[in-house]
């Protein structure tokens, strides 16, 4: 129990980056040693698993005995959403004009796509409504938060104070459940690094380093410029501490994971740390899990420009504001879709008049260079809830 005690007292980023050099040696001079990435898969396993049963607890517990004053929160946090991933994609835009890539496309990707937007939405409606056991056993985080803010409201007009106290008490005991699969993330992210050194090693940067770049860059200058622009315009306040905070702590799991799901119980107790309300962020950062996508418009963008300049198509400003719409919307249905942001990429080709067939081979590129782009992406997405979350909070204590 005392080494335990210990183990838990050091700091948490301290102890990730142990793992992370660990797991880059290990995966460089010991790649055979396949067994050590089973503590990747073990670890992202289990917060996978425990966080949608975080989120339906949560969600409904804080409905339930939430008081008023969350609605101007609610409202800042949307907006900053939607604005943000919007603002991503015409980002994507501007960097895809300025430094144009194009691709190599030979072999097809399989797999299948939404063709067009409205897939998209009959994906989230359909999602929305979905068995709540079967959400909550699929982790449709859509599905989890309709059912979960439907019996909070229940809870909160039939049921006993009583009953709503054991509802809370059961979210306390998942949360601390949370706590303990948490304390284990450096081995699960010395598991998750040896796995990646090991099976790509370094020779992707080289193969696919320009699109690798743009994607990247246009991802970083969203993180550490727009981002922090949002939470001043919202705060009238240096934002930068804050976004370290949660680039550290919540960007750095992320990054490893890469999986918003997953990183749902990190950023909530990232928030609780903060000193966020907890009936605000326990709906906000799910939500923005769905809908809080500026690394998926970067991605949907940047690929579809790339498809798009390798066959020669045109693109005209008025196009291009467009595209940016269209990624907006797709990416905040991209968990809603298998394959995430990728398999987008042939929706936003369709709205130029590029076929499906060349389209899936942009999308065979991106599950090449995933390695990389969806880590940053997950990277970006995941902070910005926690990140956005802590802005809409601390600008209301100011009103």
């Amino acid at each position: 129990m005392n080494i335990f005690q210990k183990w838990a007292r050091t700091s948490l980023v301290l102890r990730i980056l142990v793992g992370l050099v660990i797991g880059a040696v290990l995966g460089l001079t010991l790649p055979g040693w396949s067994w050590i990435g089973i503590l990747g898969t073990i670890f992202v396993s289990a917060l996978r698993a425990i966080a949608p049963v975080l989120v339906a607890i949560l969600v409904a517990a804080s409905i339930a005995r939430a008081g008023g004053g969350l609605g101007s929160r609610f409202r800042t946090v949307i907006t900053l959403y939607l604005v943000s991933t919007l603002c991503a994609a015409l980002v994507a835009v501007v960097g895809s004009t300025l430094f144009p890539v194009t691709l190599q496309l030979q072999d097809v990707a399989e797999g299948s796509a939404p063709s067009a937007l409205t897939d998209v939405f009959k994906n989230l409606l359909t999602n929305m409504v979905a068995n709540p056991l079967q959400s909550i056993a699929q982790a449709n985080y859509i599905g989890i938060l309709f059912w979960a803010i439907l019996l909070g409201l229940g809870l909160k007009l039939l049921a006993s104070k009583e009953t709503i106290r054991v509802v809370s008490d059961l979210a306390d005991v998942v949360s601390l459940m949370v706590k303990w699969v948490i304390q284990f993330a450096p081995f699960g992210i010395l598991g998750l690094v040896f796995s990646a050194v090991s099976s790509s090693g370094l020779e992707i940067f080289t193969t696919y380093g320009k699109l690798i770049l743009l994607l990247v860059g246009c991802m970083l200058f969203n993180a550490l410029i727009l981002n922090p622009l949002w939470s001043f315009l919202a705060c009238h306040k240096n934002p930068y501490p804050l976004l370290w905070t949660c680039l550290k702590e919540s960007g750095l799991n992320a990054f490893f994971t890469r999986s918003s799901a997953a990183n749902i119980p990190v950023n909530m107790a990232l928030c609780k740390k903060l000193g966020v309300d907890e009936d605000f962020y326990s709906v906000s950062i799910p939500l923005g899990a769905t809908i809080n996508m500026n690394g998926a418009a970067v991605t949907i963008t940047v690929m579809t420009l790339a498809v798009a300049h390798t066959v020669g198509v045109e693109v005209s400003f008025v196009a291009a504001l467009l595209l940016s719409v269209i990624a907006t919307l797709g990416a905040c249905g991209a968990s809603g879709v298998a394959g995430g942001s990728l398999l987008l990429i042939p929706m936003a080709c369709s709205f130029l008049g590029i076929g499906n067939d060349i389209a899936m081979q942009a999308v065979g590129v991106g599950f090449i260079i995933s390695v990389v782009q969806d880590s940053v992406e997950t990277a970006l997405n995941s902070s910005g809830d926690a990140f956005f979350t802590a802005t809409a909070e601390f600008r209301s204590r100011k009103s």
